[in-house]
């Protein structure tokens, strides 16, 4: 009898289970529209959580200067953060972005490029074998005894 029940609830779990397939010569459901069909995003934003931070970092020892600022007001972050790059200019991005218009950014750099003045080439100097630093091995016990 539990057989039989169990039999049963698998026939209707198949059954229920089986999607409904069209008549067609294929055998599948699926066909590809008549005319093409182009996909758009769907339109929904949802507002985003207001925030406002800022960081820096000036490390004249070991010549360290960059930061970071953003807002936003849940809609638009705009924001800036700068670096000093290693030519001696400083990078300057100032950026805005939305749902709309994605991100946008400004760079600019201050400062003039200096690169260290070029040394002659000097071939490098040779060095001969270095000479032993130890002498001959002294005995460690005596002479045998008969």
């Amino acid at each position: 009898m539990n057989t039989k029940v169990v039999l049963l609830f698998c026939f209707l779990a198949a059954a229920s289970a089986r999607p409904d397939v069209p008549s067609h010569h294929d055998g599948y459901g699926y066909h590809a529209p008549a005319h093409p069909v182009s996909y758009h995003a769907p339109e929904k934003h949802e507002k985003g959580m207001p925030f406002n931070f800022d960081y820096a970092v000036k490390d004249h020892y070991k010549g360290l200067d960059f930061g970071h600022n953003s807002n936003s007001d849940g809609n638009l972050v705009t924001g800036e953060y700068r670096v000093l790059l290693p030519d001696g200019r400083t990078q300057i991005v100032t950026y805005t972005a939305d749902h709309y218009k994605g991100y946008q950014a400004e760079v600019r750099y201050e400062g003039e490029a200096k690169y260290p003045e070029p040394k002659p080439y000097a071939p490098a100097p040779s060095y001969g074998h270095p000479a032993p630093a130890y002498g001959p091995p002294a005995p460690a016990y005596g002479a045998p005894e008969y």
